[in-house]
């Protein structure tokens, strides 16, 4: 008896003790209080990874496993010539035996994207990114039947193209409303990424409208910036490939990371979906993209430009120039820089990524409304939309050879954009100058121009000396150049510390 009521008093001291400790470590914040059992009655549960079933549209399995068939895989190839040695850089006296083996040879680069089918006929949409300058594209279905596709038009400015297979019966997506999706929502996205076919992940749309402060490469003038942000996991490869709702249909197109390893590190980038429609269904009809534009160029409003405006938000576009810079549509209806543009179409204009989609879903020739304050007073105008000066740069027909959608690009083997206001009044090239955005590898400018770091000011041979303030006076007056004439132009850097150069050329040297 004496035994047993021992052990009672051990049992009752020792639990005394661990109940103490367990006070002592929750005061000193050593652990946290969590339940073990499942929950009952009205208390709401926590879904601490995704829905088992939203609505009745499913579990992301069989979200995927609707979905994944439509998705594609996206082959390219594309001849790539080796930078050559410039002369003198060769070891001493092997430079004329180098040349007599006529340089560098191409060398075949193969590229690896995603796509979604987009109807039951074969068309895909993919990134211009994926197949641009591509020599071969072909597309791998998830049921393993390769077909060799042909690109039917790209459009550089939204990073969208659209390819084409001789299939029939294929399973295609459904297409959403990127409009009516909120911050928060699940999301999927599909690609192929690091070579990993059909991958699947999961993530929220983190953000809605990010614009310039992603700082893509090789964005122009006429880049547009209106992505939709998500942390499903996004790595090279997944370019390309649908970025999808708990209802299964496309809301987004996977174009971006935002990593400085090149690699997923929580957020990556798409395309809303009812810009990518507008896009494809042009691309189809027509070849190519018309970009309607105000002729106007924006930035962001800080809150000195809301408080001088009399606006209680900071919200709208700040006016900084026109395009081209002595006219334009927006000139001529009456806007004036320093304007703070705060309805287009009677939509509010929050950024200047929320500008570009209003005007991207107008047609070139239509007038719409714009409201802007100007110090503090209200106007009401209106602009006629004009077709983007330099589209023949920016969207071409995949069909169609190089030189003839842009004749800089095959005369001089690099092409440019109109030049930014605020960049020009940087550089103050009094209204001069087009910006050289890409430089062929195997054109006349190799290793003598840098694309997105130059800017060609003037002509000086063939005389007369012409100055070029547009993309077309650049073009103009190249026109009569054929094979083996020379070109001299003036071309100054976007760094102060270079200055301005001429830089000679020999059209198919």
């Amino acid at each position: 008896m004496a035994a047993r009521f021992s052990r009672f008093r051990f049992a009752t001291a020792a639990a005394g003790c661990f109940a103490g400790g367990v006070l002592f470590a929750s005061g000193m914040d050593w652990t946290k209080i969590s339940w073990a059992q499942s929950t009952t009655g009205n208390r709401p549960a926590v879904a601490l990874r995704g829905p088992a079933n939203i609505d009745g549209v499913g579990s992301f399995a069989d979200i995927a496993e609707r979905v994944t068939p439509g998705v594609v895989a996206v082959n390219t190839t594309r001849s790539v010539r080796p930078r050559a040695t410039p002369r003198g850089r060769a070891p001493q006296g092997m430079e004329d035996f180098l040349e007599q083996f006529g340089g560098p040879q191409p060398r075949q680069q193969r590229g690896e994207g995603s796509g979604f089918i987009m109807s039951a006929d074969g068309y895909i949409v993919t990134n211009n990114h994926v197949v641009a300058d591509a020599d071969q594209v072909s597309i791998t279905l998830s049921d393993g039947r390769i077909f060799k596709a042909r690109v039917v038009g790209t459009d550089s400015t939204t990073d969208v193209a659209v390819v084409k297979i001789d299939a029939r019966g294929l399973p295609s997506l459904a297409i959403g409303n990127d409009e009516t999706t909120r911050i928060g929502e699940w999301v999927l996205a599909v690609g192929n990424p690091l070579g990993l076919d059909f991958t699947v992940t999961a993530g929220i749309i983190s953000a809605k409208g990010r614009g310039q402060e992603i700082n893509l490469p090789n964005s122009g003038n006429f880049t547009i910036s209106d992505f939709i942000q998500t942390d499903a996991a996004i790595n090279p490869g997944n370019s390309g490939g649908p970025l999808i709702n708990l209802r299964g249909e496309v809301i987004g197109l996977n174009s971006a990371i935002a990593s400085q390893t090149g690699f997923y590190s929580g957020y990556g980038f798409a395309i809303p979906i009812t810009l990518v429609k507008n896009v494809t269904d042009a691309l189809i009809k027509e070849g190519r993209v018309r970009l309607p534009v105000m002729g106007v160029s924006v930035t962001r409003v800080e809150p000195e430009d809301a408080g001088i405006n009399g606006l209680s938000r900071v919200a709208g576009v700040k006016v900084l120039g026109f395009n081209p810079a002595d006219g334009g549509p927006a000139k001529e209806a009456g806007i004036e820089v320093g304007d703070v543009i705060i309805t287009v179409d009677g939509k509010p204009v929050e950024r200047v990524s929320s500008l570009q989609r209003i005007v991207r879903q107008r047609r070139v020739g239509d007038r719409i409304p714009v409201e802007l304050m100007r110090f503090g007073t209200k106007k009401r105008l209106e602009v006629r939309l004009v077709e983007a000066e330099s589209m023949t740069r920016l969207a071409s027909n995949a069909n169609a050879p190089d030189a003839a959608a842009n004749p800089a690009a095959g005369k001089l083997g690099f092409t440019v954009e109109a030049l930014p206001a605020d960049l020009a009044a940087r550089l103050r090239t009094n209204g001069r100058g087009v910006r050289v955005t890409e430089v062929s590898e195997d054109g006349p400018a190799r290793d003598k121009i840098a694309g997105g770091s130059d800017v060609v000011l003037a002509v000086l041979y063939p005389t007369p000396r012409r100055d070029v303030r547009t993309v077309a006076d650049l073009q103009a007056a190249i026109a009569t150049l054929k094979e083996g004439d020379y070109v001299s132009l003036l071309v100054q850097s976007i760094d102060p510390r270079l200055g301005q150069r001429v830089v000679n050329l020999r059209i198919g040297g």
